[in-house]
């Protein structure tokens, strides 16, 4: 297996942030640092804008340390491996069941206004183009009980600027790839499949989703609505178990068994509804998103990379670069001595490191660090270039 670009991310605390410039705490001084950053007269306007999943709680997703990010409210989180996922059938069953439970929220959810705002700056030709870590995706299984594909990948930037160009670094939810021939399946197909193969686990998000449990991301709030769940997260529903819950297999594979690596062809079997059995050797359906441990494509990878070289500096908007595959992009900005703007409520992971030598009461135009929401500040800062 070729060596992983992808680095399970800092799970703690990480220190506050030095404000650069020093006065802007508020949003007017915000604004006007910001706007210095990115139409310096005397280079050219062209950003390429870093975003997490900081960008998507406005859009009622929630992050790993926010507030009711998955790292506050379960300490014991552990994300799912991919060497987990592809071998294990027991895993997938639980990878399933919770991305089933969580699926509707994040696919009724929609762009916000910093993702609107992103656009608006593309038009003004301020930013070239967005390296996103988001797919579509943190699932609202960047829930707190159902976080296993929480990475930021919910596609709300192709939906907000579909014209301006964008690299989804960890892929995407909104479809699923078969690990042995290649094909591709809709999110929206899978689901359905999904809800068909278990209908216990069906009525019960029906029950969910009626109660309102899955609009808010407060614990308490969530068990006083009736939804239930063990010391560890997981979803309690005594008669139906993760043991019990099945999915599908690749349509594609079960129609036209691949011939595997080895030479062999493979074997897709199903029971007599057409969930997946353990007794088969391919067709295993996967979201496509890079998964811990799973190395990017390399043509992800030299994109992202391309995407850093082309611009004259680059703007990271609601991540905390905990994730090493982002944080290398940043730092290969620094190495390339370009100025770094970074908006993010929390700390960053290293970012005494991009401003080493900036002074603090300059005006922002050779960076900027700002601690505030993005849907508030880049609207804003939208209306004042204008």
């Amino acid at each position: 297996m070729p060596k992983a670009l992808m680095r399970i991310p800092y799970t703690g605390p990480l220190p506050p942030p030095r404000i650069i410039p020093h006065d802007a705490t508020t949003l007017p001084r915000a604004i006007d640092a910001l706007a210095n950053f990115l139409v310096k007269p005397s280079r050219q306007p062209s950003t390429v804008v870093l975003s997490g999943a900081g960008l998507s709680v406005a859009s009622g997703l929630a992050d790993y340390r926010g507030v009711h990010g998955t790292y506050r409210l379960n300490q014991s989180y552990r994300p799912i491996y991919f060497t987990e996922f592809i071998q294990n059938h027991e895993a997938r069953k639980r990878y399933w069941a919770r991305s089933f439970m969580g699926w509707t929220t994040l696919n009724n959810a929609r762009p916000n206004a910093g993702h609107h705002a992103v656009r608006q700056l593309g038009e003004m030709g301020l930013v070239r183009s967005v390296v996103t870590q988001s797919m579509m995706s943190g699932s609202n299984d960047c829930m707190y009980m159902f976080s296993d594909e929480c990475i930021d990948v919910d596609s709300f930037h192709s939906m907000a600027h579909p014209e301006l160009p964008t690299i989804e670094l960890h892929g995407f939810l909104r479809s699923l790839v078969c690990l042995s021939c290649g094909g591709h399946l809709t999110r929206a197909a899978f689901q359905e499949s999904l809800a068909k193969l278990n209908p216990r686990w069906a009525a019960f998000l029906a029950e969910v989703l009626e109660s309102g449990a899955l609009k808010t991301e407060d614990p308490a709030q969530r068990r006083a609505r009736g939804l239930k769940t063990n010391p560890d997260g997981d979803v309690d529903l005594p008669d139906a178990p993760y043991s019990t819950f099945r999915y599908p297999a690749c349509p594609t594979c079960l129609d036209k068994p691949p011939v595997m690596v080895d030479g062999r062809r493979g074997r897709v079997e199903v029971d007599a509804d057409g969930a997946w059995l353990a007794s088969s050797t391919a067709g295993i359906l996967k979201p496509a998103v890079v998964m811990f441990g799973e190395s990017i494509a390399e043509e992800i990878k030299t994109a992202a990379e391309q995407a850093i070289d082309e611009a004259s500096r680059v703007l990271v908007v609601g991540s905390s670069l905990a994730t090493y595959s982002a944080w290398r992009l940043l730092r290969r900005a620094r190495d390339r001595g370009m100025p770094v703007g970074i908006i993010n409520l929390g700390g960053v992971r290293g970012e005494e490191e991009f401003y080493k030598n900036l002074e603090r009461d300059q005006s922002g135009e050779s960076g900027v660090r700002l601690e505030m929401a993005t849907d508030e500040l880049l609207p804003a800062l939208v209306k004042h270039i204008k």
